[in-house]
């Protein structure tokens, strides 16, 4: 089939891109950078530069690509800084996920693109109340942390405007990334000392290894109804495990620990809710409807691997 991939030099995008090509697909993908071609090309794709935000531009590629399928992972994902400020950090990608999805949703009508999969996230977006692992049937946040409204509007916008936009329209709610190529901000922040465990660490937290969400997009290309799916491992895990582990991976020091009531002055209320309140998410719809598994069932697996290979970096 023809698959239009936008955003394909970002961290999905590098590994999802082979794995189409090896399948069979002809895949157009593009990058706001022109440097960035010439690696587009190696991976088997046909490169486009396109500005994700501008609505001309991703009409004229995409109609000129006439994709069967397109896959948006247009992001604009660094190591977040600091967590008391993330909708700053996020503000471009809020809008590549608000406007940026609306741009390439029309395009897809004009193109008569059958299937589109947006890139979206589960996390802090899971409701702070009830059970501790949500599934894609439960509402989303009504209060998510005041630094982060942005961030969660936007999600919501591609929630509940990608399944009915387009006749396949099909959401892929990531956790949290890690592994090679993967930037959140919370390996150098272990690393370094500087991401205590806060108020005992009982938030549950859902992660998904860079490899593992390129391979759940690759098998939506041509499977699965319209809808949501949580593409996260399959242990949903408490701050008060995961974080200490993860340090003795990096050989780190044991991480700090402090009281909820400091947390939110060191740091915010953003990390503060998750590593108090926090939930996580249930990959259930994906493994029966996607035919999907990760390959790195939980991050007690995956972590060490992360850690060797940022050693080596």
């Amino acid at each position: 089939m023809r698959v239009f991939v936008a955003g394909g030099t970002g961290a999905v995008g590098r590994h999802l891109i082979p794995a189409l090509v090896a399948d069979g697909h002809q895949v157009t993908a593009s990058t706001r950078s022109p440097g960035k071609s010439a690696d587009l090309a190696a991976a088997g794709a046909v490169p486009v530069v396109m500005d994700g935000l501008d609505r001309n531009a991703v009409l004229a590629a995409v109609q000129r690509a006439a994709p069967e399928v397109i896959v948006n992972e247009m992001t604009s994902l660094g190591a977040t800084k600091d967590f008391r400020r993330f909708d700053e950090e996020f503000a471009v990608t809020n809008d590549l996920r608000t406007r940026g999805t609306d741009h390439l949703l029309e395009a897809a009508r004009l193109t008569g693109s059958r299937r589109f999969i947006a890139q979206s996230f589960t996390g802090f977006t899971n409701a702070y109340a009830g059970s501790l692992v949500k599934t894609e049937g439960d509402p989303l946040n009504p209060d998510p942390p005041a630094s982060a409204r942005q961030a969660m509007a936007a999600i919501r916008h591609v929630d509940e405007t990608v399944p009915g936009g387009a006749p396949e329209g099909i959401v892929l709610r990531y956790g949290l990334f890690y592994g090679h190529g993967a930037s959140n901000g919370t390996l150098g922040a272990v690393r370094a000392g500087k991401f205590p465990v806060i108020g005992g660490g009982t938030g549950i937290w859902s992660f998904c290894e860079i490899t593992d969400a390129a391979s759940a997009t690759r098998a939506a290309v041509t499977r699965g109804a319209p809808g949501l799916y949580n593409i996260v491992d399959d242990e949903p895990a408490p701050a008060a495990e995961w974080v200490p582990f993860l340090a003795s991976c990096l050989g780190a020091p044991a991480p700090q620990e402090i009281p909820a009531s400091l947390g939110h002055e060191v740091a915010g209320e953003y990390l503060t809710a998750q590593m108090t309140v926090g939930r996580g998410s249930s990959n259930a719809k994906a493994k029966r409807e996607l035919g999907w598994a990760p390959r790195y069932a939980s991050w007690r697996e995956g972590f060490p691997e992360w850690a060797a290979s940022a050693g080596r970096a």
